[in-house]
């Protein structure tokens, strides 16, 4: 079962890139270092410059698990801090069935049987 974890954080804007910044080489750590991430994106919103969106998919529980013991989840935690974050609102999702959006006539679809 995947879990996809998404949401958003609120920081001024004026402190918003210099988050981003900061955050791209923990970002590509976890990627690259860590077993069963699928994605691991923080991003700034093009409508709201106080709003980064957050997006991850893991490939199952345990490295969800692993991922918040790991050394890179310690210190994305702490760089948020460094940078004054005013707020977060990050859901959690298990995935139970998973399909293209569009079928094979290029049409997007919200079945799961196509």
């Amino acid at each position: 079962m995947k879990i996809a974890i998404a949401g958003t954080i609120t920081i001024d804007a004026d402190r918003r890139q210099a988050c981003l910044t900061a955050s791209a080489p923990l970002q590509a750590a976890t990627r690259t270092d860590e077993p069963g991430c699928l994605a691991y994106v923080f991003t700034g919103d093009l409508i709201d410059p106080t709003t980064i969106a957050v997006y991850e998919l893991w490939s199952d529980p345990q490295s969800l698990l692993a991922h918040f013991e790991h050394p890179n989840y310690v210190a994305m935690r702490a760089m948020f801090a460094e940078h004054g974050i005013a707020g977060a609102h990050v859901m959690k999702y298990r995935i139970d069935a998973e399909a293209m959006v569009y079928n094979a006539q290029r049409v997007a679809s919200v079945s799961f049987d196509d």
